[in-house]
């Protein structure tokens, strides 16, 4: 440790005295009502910057597509009256479903959309993405010390893990031209995807902050928590990499692919707690249920239209997203947990899973 501490102390000391707040904070989740499934077909647009709970409503789960007019050649389709009224009500048809949940920019919003997806709050979202998310595209602002472009934003690919308030770290060589950049100038913005990334309609995120060092009795610490997030792969890098934080966060703009646009009010985030199935050994749970279920899924969602495969990419508390492809196309669809309370666990979700299937085949 303090032979990797002085390889680095001549270029981060200008910037040690910046403060962390890195307390650990238990997990903290309160059981609510899921929302019950619900047909939707929507890409991007604007929305409220803020989003609240909605109350549970009875209905039967059916599929949710989530898909992107850009990508997937869905064009999106203003809302009458009665539309805009079923988005709020969630009412269904005698078959269960809906044509959809269709909004221009200045209709609906996030509340509705969150709510008739059966989607977590988008401080949620995020704090769930950041945790099953390994890698994102980190822009810096290039230096004067490369002699050329000072001043545009450099994008890099970056791995990360994080801390209990939400907070990226990150693991970086000296000789990396993003590393020079955030010692000059510590303000960057983090691009984080869902994993399985496939086309605009996919959630992703993007964090305003400034980065720092982390002092050098806090790199071990930093570490543990790679190690715990990227596992034996981090182990590995220790060498001639050192810890930096995203001490401050100033902003986060959230977009979660269903019409859920959002700006993210950063103290709401670094005090929203991770759904505990979205962050219990994420990456293995995800192989998991691929395993069980990804051809019980195929032939389920077959059921409108032939697909070739499909994946679960991301679980939370409320549900699961999962890739579906045909042939080479590419949309993302979303299966709400028709339970009464939050899944909290893999074997919970399982269940719940199961539960839905056995249902569409009876």
């Amino acid at each position: 440790m303090e032979a990797l501490a002085g390889t680095a102390a001549a270029s981060i000391l200008p910037v040690l005295h910046q403060p962390s707040r890195l307390a650990p904070q238990s997990l903290a989740l309160r059981p609510s009502r899921c929302a019950p499934l619900r047909a939707a077909a929507g890409g991007g647009g604007g929305g409220k910057d803020e989003a609240q709970a909605a109350p549970a409503a009875n209905g039967s789960p059916v599929l949710k597509l989530k898909s992107d007019s850009s990508q997937n050649g869905v064009i999106p389709i203003a809302a009458d009256k009665s539309q805009k009224a079923s988005s709020t009500n969630a009412s269904t048809d005698s078959s269960g479903s809906r044509a959809g949940l269709f909004r221009t920019p200045i209709s609906g919003g996030v509340q509705s959309a969150t709510f008739a997806h059966g989607l977590p709050p988008p401080a949620l979202a995020v704090r769930n993405l950041m945790e099953q998310a390994r890698f994102a595209h980190l822009c810096s602002v290039m230096s004067g010390m490369h002699h050329r472009r000072t001043g545009y934003p450099f994008g890099s690919l970056v791995d990360f893990a994080n801390d209990s308030m939400g907070h990226p770290i990150f693991s970086l060589s000296p000789l990396a031209i993003h590393t020079r950049n955030l010692l000059s100038d510590p303000r960057c913005t983090l691009v984080v995807q869902v994993p399985g990334w496939s086309g605009l309609s996919n959630a992703r995120v993007t964090i305003f902050g400034d980065v720092y060092p982390l002092p050098a009795d806090q790199q071990e610490w930093a570490h543990k928590q790679y190690v715990a997030k990227h596992q034996q792969w981090a182990s590995q890098q220790w060498g001639n990499f050192y810890y930096y934080r995203m001490h401050n966060i100033s902003d986060i703009y959230f977009i979660g692919g269903f019409g859920t646009v959002a700006w993210v009010d950063v103290k709401e985030y670094e005090t929203t707690q991770p759904d505990k199935v979205a962050v219990d050994g994420a990456e293995q749970s995800l192989k998991e249920l691929n395993v069980i279920f990804s051809k019980p899924l195929r032939e389920f969602l077959s059921s409108e239209g032939e697909v070739d495969d499909a994946a679960v990419i991301s679980v939370d508390s409320k549900g699961i997203d999962i890739r579906v492809r045909q042939g080479a196309q590419f949309n993302i669809q979303r299966l709400a947990f028709d339970v009464p309370d939050k899944v909290l666990t893999l074997e919970e979700a399982k269940r719940a899973l199961h539960k839905i299937i056995k249902t569409s085949n009876e």
